[in-house]
């Protein structure tokens, strides 16, 4: 039976991939975005309200294929709490992570990460599904990509596992990407890649490019481009804002906004995995932001410049350390570089042997 939105789709893919190389752009991974049916891997996918509650839009709702083919990430799964685990990253972002990997047909490619299967389908596109292995840890995920990949010409290989654990079976690989929030890059990723493999992943809320020389060594620096990925999953204890309440506190030269701009890069780098919520007045301005890790310590930065913390480890210390390092202006992401040894992970600033913090 051929689907009556078939020709609809292929006009909006065709456009779709002219958008994302406007101004120009080369890119030998446009063929694949025009060639690929996003809608397969997004047969569904959940908006916001103005209340901030969930709601379902799918292939039958106004709106639909335009929403698949725009420059947005969507989300397609939530926990029974209704927190998003599982997207479809922004096409563009997936792009410029694509094109960093200088990728050739023949190549062999490792995901961390299969998500909608999105992903290991473009790269299908240009390398041969067989070149492609991708690992997600959570079975269902691998499951429902499966049957989208069933839907179309691409039948790259699929597991569910740990991805940090490679697929040493398939190895060695010439590329390795990763499409969820990584503290670090996993050891075991690069013992199973070739000497001068390209390896490009989210750290932080930025991506590094680190080619893989010899002995479980890497090096690179951070692409321009922000990212926030689904962090990958793992057993955390909640903020303890509570107790923080027993903590005279601080006063402190940064400011709220540093926190939810200027410094939020580099701090996503010197506290992997730190998460945040901010609290606002009744005219919507911001009167408090709230940091934590997943071993329950805590921070919080009162709009009048009083800090508290509490918790093994002393995240405001973490703060107050970036600005006086970085105490004007935003840091670039590719003034950053990431360099891998067996003794170690460090991210550092300007050059490799400049101002650094461990992963």
């Amino acid at each position: 039976m051929t689907d009556p939105n078939s020709h609809t789709s292929a006009a909006l893919r065709a456009r779709f991939a002219a958008a994302l190389g406007e101004g120009g752009r080369q890119s030998q991974w446009l063929a694949a975005f025009a060639d690929v049916p996003r809608e397969h891997f997004v047969p569904s996918f959940y908006r916001q309200d103005a209340e901030g509650r969930w709601y379902e839009v799918s292939e039958e709702d106004p709106g639909y294929l335009e929403a698949v083919y725009s420059d947005t990430a969507l989300t397609t799964q939530l926990d029974a709490h209704g927190v998003p685990t599982s997207s479809s990253s922004e096409p563009g972002l997936m792009l410029a992570m694509l094109d960093a990997l200088d990728a050739e047909p023949g190549h062999r490619l490792f995901e961390l990460g299969l998500g909608t299967g999105y992903n290991a389908a473009l790269a299908s596109s240009l390398l041969g599904s067989d070149n492609v292995v991708s690992v997600d840890v959570d079975p269902s995920l691998v499951r429902r990509a499966r049957r989208n990949l069933e839907r179309g010409r691409y039948r790259p290989r699929v597991y569910a596992g740990d991805g940090a654990e490679g697929r040493p079976d398939r190895a060695p690989y010439d590329r390795v990407i990763a499409t969820a929030a990584l503290r670090r890059i996993p050891p075991a990723l690069l013992a199973q890649a070739r000497p001068g493999a390209v390896v490009v992943a989210p750290v932080g809320f930025g991506v590094a490019r680190l080619v893989v020389s010899e002995h479980g060594e890497a090096t690179g620096r951070f692409l321009p481009v922000p990212a926030y990925f689904m962090p990958r999953r793992g057993p955390a204890r909640p903020p303890d804002f509570a107790g923080l309440e027993t903590q005279a506190g601080r006063a402190t030269s940064v400011r709220v906004a540093d926190l939810l701009d200027r410094l939020k890069f580099p701090l996503s780098l010197a506290l992997p995995g730190y998460r945040s919520c901010s609290w606002r007045d009744d005219e919507g301005e911001v009167t408090g932001v709230g940091l934590w890790t997943e071993d329950g310590s805590t921070a919080t930065l009162h709009a009048s410049g009083r800090a508290r913390q509490i918790g093994p480890r002393r995240l405001w210390d973490a703060v107050e350390e970036l600005s006086s390092v970085f105490p004007d202006g935003t840091p670039a992401r590719e003034d950053f570089g990431l360099t891998v040894t067996p003794a170690g992970q460090r991210v550092w600033y300007g050059e490799a042997d400049g101002r650094s913090w461990a992963l």
